[in-house]
């Protein structure tokens, strides 16, 4: 059986694409096709406030896009010198609130420990947050997208948790999405379970993969990583047969093979 998977392939450096390979475990055979392009702004504002760990409390990242905006700040010589120097081990004296193990590895990378992984979610790792931090302390700087949902910040704001919030990337189709969703339905035909990501990639995607399916989008199981991505496909009018219990391969995988085996369960 086949699965979409609309979402970005894992750098090839790490090795095989870990949802992937758990399909493949339950001998589902999938596909990745990217679906969103980013770009990077106010990188230099964003290592103008990393120099100053002094003026705040700690770090939150709910995505990996945002390391990555760090990641590019540091291929600069000097940068990347002042953060191993000094920087990296101030930081390191704060928390740095991640959501996922995606996340954490990338905080890993950059030689920080992250905290609260296992939230699963932006509503979740807000509960954690206020759960440890007092409020009117330092703020917490939020490296993000331009289309985070207001869920974290809202919530800190009313536990009283001053968080600075920066744009580091914004969010826009893949160039190729159209022509590689055509080529895939033309060349395997309509997949069993198609996945969605994120939010975006339902508001790219659907209406494609819609005209793709015809009469026979019916048969198809939706799954989501997410609650999120479930309400955003649910609000298109899209059932969804599987939202993963964590944003894990594993419980992906396993919920996917529930949905396309109920009689198993």
């Amino acid at each position: 059986m086949k699965v979409l998977l609309l979402k970005d392939p894992k750098d090839k450096d790490s090795g095989p694409d870990p949802y992937i390979k758990e399909l493949g475990s339950y001998s589902l055979e999938a596909t990745l096709i990217p679906v969103l392009s980013f770009e990077f702004i106010s990188l230099d504002s964003l290592f103008e406030k990393l120099s100053h760990p002094e003026c705040y409390g700690g770090l939150v990242f709910t995505s990996p896009r945002a390391l990555e905006a760090i990641k590019i700040c540091l291929k600069e010589k000097s940068k990347k010198e002042a953060w191993s120097k000094s920087l990296k081990e101030m930081w390191n004296i704060k928390p740095t609130y991640v959501v996922g193990k995606a996340t954490a590895s990338l905080v890993e990378e950059i030689g920080l420990v992250p905290e609260g992984e296992k939230s699963g979610n932006a509503e979740k790792l807000a509960e954690y947050i206020c759960s440890r931090e007092k409020p009117n302390s330092s703020a917490l700087l939020f490296p993000c997208g331009a289309l985070k949902r207001e869920v974290l910040p809202t919530v800190l704001r009313e536990k009283g948790v001053p968080l600075e919030s920066l744009t580091v990337y914004q969010t826009t189709q893949h160039p190729d999405l159209q022509e590689s969703l055509s080529s895939y339905f033309s060349q395997q035909g309509i997949p069993a379970s198609i996945v969605f990501f994120s939010p975006s990639g339902v508001r790219f995607c659907l209406q494609h993969i819609q005209k793709l399916s015809g009469d026979l989008i019916n048969q198809v199981k939706f799954a989501a990583i997410g609650p999120t991505t479930a309400q955003a496909l649910e609000a298109a009018g899209i059932p969804v047969s599987c939202t993963a219990g964590s944003p894990t391969p594993q419980d992906l995988a396993a919920g996917i093979h529930r949905a396309l085996h109920p009689q198993n369960c």
